[in-house]
This record gives C-alpha cells, structure tokens and sequence, in this order.
C-alpha cells in the first residue's frame, strides 16, 4: 500500500491511494487515528483490515483538486536519523572536501525536522547560506520500537520508504565541522510524496535512485550500490540505543551533489529539484 497525508478544507487527513492512485482517507474507510505517527504504531493491528477496507470500498479516490498533498510524516517524532557517505562515489567526489576515503564504519548524524517540507514545497532562501545542496536519499520508517534487533530480524521492524531530499548549506555544515545545523533549517527535509509499505518493495537494494535539478540528471545510482545496508544500518543503530516506532533514517546519497563538481554546481533561486527513487515516486521542491 502507498500511504500520504493530505490537506482538505484545512485539516490534515491520512490516506491510502486506491487502485487508481487516488487517495482515500482513512476515516472514510472507518479508521481513527490521530496522524500519520499514530497509524504507523498502529499498523500491525490494521494492517490487513486497511487492505480489506481498500478492496471493498466502492469509491476511486480524491481529485487533484479536493486535497493538498503534505509530507507523509509532517511533524516526525523525534531527530532524522543520516547516514552519512554512504555510496562510493559520493565519498570520491567530496574528498577534496572532506576526506572519507579511509574510513572504517558508518557515519551516522542526525538532522533536526520541525516540520517536514511538502512535495511540491518551496525550499527557503537563508541570506546566510550560500552553498545550498541537495541529496536524494531512501528513507527509511519504522513501524516499532527495535532495541538490539538483529539484521537478519530488521525486516520485522519496517513500515515502509520513502524519497528525502537531505538539503544541505554546505558553508554552514563545514564552517561548524560538523553537519547538524547545516542540514536541519526549516524547510530543508522534503519528504514524499508518499510512504510505500515494506512488502509492495521486491528488493529495497534494487532501486534506481536519481535526481534533476532544472532537467539536468546530476545523481543516477542504486540502492544496491549503499556500503551499509539497511538492515546494517538498523541493527548497528539498535544496539544499546531504542529506535522508537515512526523513526527515520535517511540512508545517505549517491555520487552527483552540487558539491562534487568543478566548479560546484550549488542550487540557485527558481531552480526544481526532482528526487527520484524507483517504485516510490518522485519528490519535486522548488528553491525560494
């Protein structure tokens, strides 16, 4: 199932898109939950339910025109959780900048979301920035509590995926050595359009994974190309800490940032970002 969140007459409502790739809120098909958080604790109790629901209600879904669409998690429970360098080429063509080439293990970070940006959001201008980035990345969500879980159990423990956009001020991200503030300004996490449940996915390290920035292809990779799974990623992160249930993890971007080229390639005014993940969907954002 593909599941969003939605705006109508200014109320935020969960949805499940129907056959026709139409959505149809929860409440309609008799389910009451708060928000996107409160389905995915819920989701083992109505997951099968939903699905029957689905098949039998008599209705294609919303047009275009009733709803809005918003990010799938707008308000995350707690800190986005980053992979950071976690495809090859990505760790070559920022070397210069910063040197991973010899590193060891994952490289985790966390990234501060108030509020995720929608599909089709504007990504704000900061006068302060003047190195604005952008990172298309697999999210990952889960549907409950893992502490200690191990890889070969991970899969238990995933509601679904989803398309980020880790955008990035990389003059604030090097000027504090360290990555937190110049990735968690407001407006710099677009996520979406939807979340794809875990079994709609044959393979989630299979994935064509690309980004376009104004019709120019500058990241074309696959998920199979990640040096830490995300089983990996999920255990590792497990072990002496709680992932709560409606945890995110971003799990890093593939070689083609604006960083990497020479000259760099940073994200102007006007400029359209596409993010694109096979099976998921596509994320296009706008800067200010």
């Amino acid at each position: 199932m593909k599941f969003c969140t939605i705006e109508i007459n200014g109320k935020e409502k969960v949805a499940v898109l129907s056959e026709k790739n139409r959505p149809i809120t929860i409440e309609s098909l008799g389910f009451d939950v708060n928000d996107m958080n409160d389905l995915i604790k819920r989701y083992d109790e109505f997951e099968e339910k939903i699905q029957t629901a689905l098949k039998e209600a008599d209705v294609g879904g919303l047009e275009e025109t009733e709803y809005k669409l918003l990010a799938p998690i707008p308000v995350p429970m707690q800190d986005v959780i980053c992979l950071g360098v976690n495809y090859n080429e990505h760790i070559a063509e920022t070397a210069d900048v910063i040197d991973f080439t010899k590193k060891a293990d994952t490289v985790y970070f966390s990234k501060r979301v108030n509020r995720s940006n929608d599909p089709d959001g504007i990504i704000p201008s900061y006068d302060f920035v003047d190195s604005l980035d952008y990172e298309v990345e697999l999210g990952v969500i889960l549907k409950k509590d893992a502490f200690k879980v191990s890889a070969s159990e991970v899969e238990d423990y995933i509601f679904g995926y989803t398309v980020i956009n880790d955008v990035s001020a990389r003059n604030i991200q090097l000027k504090h050595q360290q990555w937190y503030r110049g990735k968690s300004f407001d407006g710099y996490t677009p996520m979406g359009p939807y979340i794809v449940t875990a079994d709609e996915l044959k393979d989630v390290h299979d994935l064509k994974i690309e980004c376009f920035v104004n019709g120019e292809k500058r990241q074309s990779s696959n998920t199979a190309c990640m040096i830490t799974t995300v089983e990996e990623a999920v255990s590792e992160l497990s072990q002496g800490m709680t992932l709560k249930a409606g945890t995110i993890i971003a799990t890093g971007t593939p070689g083609g940032v604006g960083m990497g080229f020479n000259p760099p390639k940073f994200l102007k005014s006007g400029d359209v970002i596409k993010c694109v993940i096979e099976g998921i969907g596509e994320l296009v954002n706008t800067v200010e």
